[in-house]
């Protein structure tokens, strides 16, 4: 038996075991050596050309080793702690489209390769923010900030540093993918100095992008931005939540349709000049003309949409096709998509931490399964499409994205065939027309923007509708394999018996365990919001909130980007109570976000805080939830409003133990707790006051509380020294155990039977870097308390 007839070496299978091994690497707790990648390198390749089973054994090796050398150099890369929160002129490059904000602009600088640079920034890429708070009058200077310009900026920087919460996008994990080596920001704006003008396709695609925003309703101009070069600056907030809501974010950004699109009407375009001429074919036949032709157009349209994932994978399927065609041969969608895999994830194994690469691998596969002789029925294939795409990608998007669009399937049943067929045709058209000459392509812009808005009232109707998102809770890691052999179950061909019994696989992902403590215990989730505060506190039936977060002037907003995503995450349906501690927009910035998706029963906050609809937080009130006692200790009785004096510090007292909440009270409050109620300061779980500030933790305070758990809530690196060493040492010498999200991220906290646990995110759900960054510290890296939480095992 031939076995290598079976074990093609550029096949599905050696495909998926190539993925299967990169995963494997990426799920590791700690990077590999190099050693170790680089030996699991040489015996993939060694496996691989075996030719039988063993290259799907070497094909998995060699992405392991492969991956880990990837990972390891990608982490080399960044930042050493040595220089962070220092500053260092740099020379660069801009690449991609500068982001503009309202406060900032965000922009990737590739350094140059210069002596004169410190040698840990030569040819890195960095993420900048050029911040503007007081807008001077007259233009900006950061408004002459264009793609392709090169530029001389003083920065401080850091290296890649990301918030770890449930439900939360992981922005460490994006950075590490694009290879980042540091963030920051630009010191002294007015020394800044342009050193050469734009050049090259990214200044071209923002001229570009600029013309379509002069020559197209504001209303629509910037989707036909968005369908026509790829450019989402312009889209808002509601705008993607709209596109969520409905399914649609695959549509904008060009998708791999788009890029089929074009490239089919060049192969069209050749093929009827080839017909015309038909002295032509003695050069080149004219399928082979044809396929080439289709492989320039797909090739153009990637350059000008900025090599987007989808727009990479359709033009390597393309060259596979094109590759066939040239040796005569035919090659089905599945190993044009396999080679295409293969291909990318050779290059640049971590693409595989992106979502785009999952999203957009994972539904050509379905639909190259389930309809692989497609096309005879122009409408039942396209409905058919629409079925396959939505059930097979449905546990990757729940799993990705902790949601899933129940209006998706009809609102792209309208966007595909209307965005696709008349919206992108005339916006490209606008684009070729007035690339050929200025202003030519001005009436097509027009016209897409008047179709796009024919169709975007529905799509926002839609949205706002109950069938729009379905949020779920975080699933445990065996639910995505069940629902996704429970989608491949269904999908199987009519007639098998027992495929409604399939749809039980999926209960583990769209019906998870909230993980709820039982009658009588409680569990609190202290957030990991940078500089802030926000704890989610849990018993068997009811939830409040502590806290919100920050809402910064650039755009950052703790309640929506992390305390909500987290509240979903964990499955909270409705919060029954709120507490904001004091007025400080570091605790109360995100109360706005949390209020609109989850509309409040009763809020607390000190009297004089000046926040609407708010019941006084005042000593002695009390009240309790399902077993689990909840009473404020602070504010007393007419104190007046002190900002942090003046904070709530709650009490809950479970049957396994006692938490303590002190926003951002200071020495002189604790003091006078101790002398006004020392017994209620008993507590198991401390939230130390004020960050850790040294104003807080008075000595006495900390010995009559007596816990075994201190929590910090800070900011990494944040400028104001938080949490003090000298406080850190204070509750270690009182035995207390101290964890801070910074560090740890999240720390869930359970009051339970057998006494008071804390579980930290970044130990529950390890990530390589995370090891990389633990690693570096403790090899003498200076800037940190020494935590408990983190001291080597």
């Amino acid at each position: 038996m031939d076995t290598t007839a079976r074990m093609p070496p550029f096949g599905i299978a050696t495909a998926v075991a190539l993925l299967l091994g990169i995963t494997a690497c990426l799920c590791l707790p700690a990077p590999l050596p190099w050693l170790a990648s680089a030996a699991a390198l040489v015996a993939g390749i060694v496996l691989w050309t075996r030719g039988d089973w063993r290259r799907a054994a070497g094909a998995c090796l060699l992405g392991f080793g492969l991956c880990g050398l990837h990972l390891a150099y990608a982490l080399s890369l960044q930042l050493p702690r040595s220089m962070e929160r220092q500053d260092a002129v740099v020379t660069g490059r801009l690449v991609d489209l500068p982001a503009h904000e309202a406060r900032r602009t965000r922009f990737l600088l590739r350094v140059d390769d210069d002596a004169a640079i410190p040698e840990a920034l030569r040819g890195r890429l960095l993420q900048l923010s050029w911040y503007d708070p007081y807008r001077a009058i007259g233009p900006s200077l950061r408004f002459g900030l264009h793609a392709g310009s090169r530029w001389r900026v003083e920065v401080r920087l850091r290296a890649p540093r990301g918030l770890r919460n449930p439900g939360v996008f992981d922005s460490e994990k994006t950075t590490l993918a694009r290879r980042v080596a540091a963030t920051g920001y630009v010191r002294a704006p007015e020394s800044a100095r342009q050193l050469a003008r734009p050049q090259g396709v990214d200044a071209w695609r923002e001229a570009m992008s600029a013309r379509i925003a002069a020559a197209a309703p504001p209303t629509a101009s910037r989707f036909v931005r968005a369908l026509a070069l790829g450019d989402t600056r312009a889209l808002d907030d509601i705008d993607w939540e709209t596109l969520r809501a409905t399914g649609l974010t695959h549509l904008i950004a060009i998708s791999g349709f788009h890029v089929g699109m074009v490239a089919a009407l060049f192969a069209l375009l050749a093929s009827l000049l080839w017909r015309a001429l038909p002295s032509l074919a003695r050069r080149i036949p004219r399928p082979q003309a044809a396929a080439l032709a289709a492989l320039a157009g797909a090739g153009g349209y990637a350059v000008v949409a900025g090599f987007a994932l989808p727009t990479v994978r359709t033009l390597l399927m393309i060259a596979v096709v094109v590759a066939a065609r040239g040796l005569r041969r035919q090659v089905r969608v599945g190993d044009a998509l396999a080679m295409a895999a293969l291909a990318m994830l050779l290059v640049d194994p971590l693409a595989a931490l992106t979502a785009g690469f999952w999203l957009s691998f994972a539904g050509v596969a379905w639909l190259a399964w389930c309809l692989p002789d497609a096309g005879d029925r122009i409408v039942g294939d396209f409905l058919s499409a629409q079925g396959v795409a939505t059930l097979g990608l449905l546990p990757l998007t729940v799993v990705l994205f902790g949601q899933a669009s129940l209006a998706g399937p009809l609102a792209n049943l309208v966007a595909i065939p209307w965005w696709s067929l008349v919206v992108v045709p005339l916006s490209l058209l606008g684009t070729a027309l007035d690339a050929l000459h200025a202003g030519a392509g001005g009436w097509a812009w027009r016209a897409a923007a008047w179709c796009f808005d024919l169709s975007w009232p529905l799509m926002q109707w839609l949205a706002g509708s109950r069938f729009a998102l379905w949020w779920l809770p975080e699933a445990r890691w065996f639910a995505l394999p069940l629902a996704l052999l429970g989608a491949f179950l269904c999908l199987l061909p009519r007639g098998l018996p027992g495929k409604p019994l399939a749809l039980l696989l999926w209960l583990p992902l769209l019906w998870p365990s909230r993980d709820l403590p039982p009658a009588g215990a409680a569990e609190l989730m202290v957030l990991d919001v940078g500089q802030g505060l926000s704890v989610l506190v849990r018993t068997a039936r009811h939830s409040l909130l502590y806290d919100m977060g920050p809402a910064q002037p650039d755009g950052f907003d703790a309640g929506e980007r992390v305390a909500v995503p987290s509240l979903r995450a964990l499955g909270v349906r409705r919060l029954d109570a709120a507490v904001v501690s004091h007025g400080d927009n570091d605790h109360a910035g995100g109360l706005g976000a949390v209020r609109r998706a989850y509309p409040l029963q009763v809020a607390f906050a000190p009297e004089g805080v000046g926040i609407d609809g708010m019941r006084t937080c005042q000593a002695g009130v009390q009240w309790q939830w399902d077993g689990v006692r909840f009473r404020f200790l602070h504010p007393p009785r007419y104190f007046p409003y002190l900002k942090n004096e003046s904070s709530c510090v709650l009490r809950i007292e479970s049957a396994h133990g006692a938490v303590l909440l002190t926003g951002d009270i200071g020495a002189v409050i604790e003091r006078d707790l101790v002398r006004r109620d020392r017994a209620s300061l008993r507590a198991d779980v401390v939230l130390v006051a004020h960050h850790g500030s040294a104003e807080s933790s008075d000595p006495e305070f900390i010995a009559a509380t007596g816990a075994r758990h201190a929590l910090l809530s800070t900011g990494y690196g944040n400028r104001f020294g938080h949490p003090r060493p000298e406080v850190v040492e204070r509750w270690q010498r009182a035995g207390a155990q101290a964890e801070d999200t910074s560090v740890a991220g999240a720390l869930r906290v359970r009051l339970q039977a057998g006494g008071a646990t804390v579980e930290a995110r970044r130990r529950s759900h390890p990530r390589p870097w995370d090891a990389a960054r633990r690693w570096r510290r403790a090899a003498g890296d200076a800037g940190e308390p020494a935590l408990v939480s983190y001291r080597p095992d």
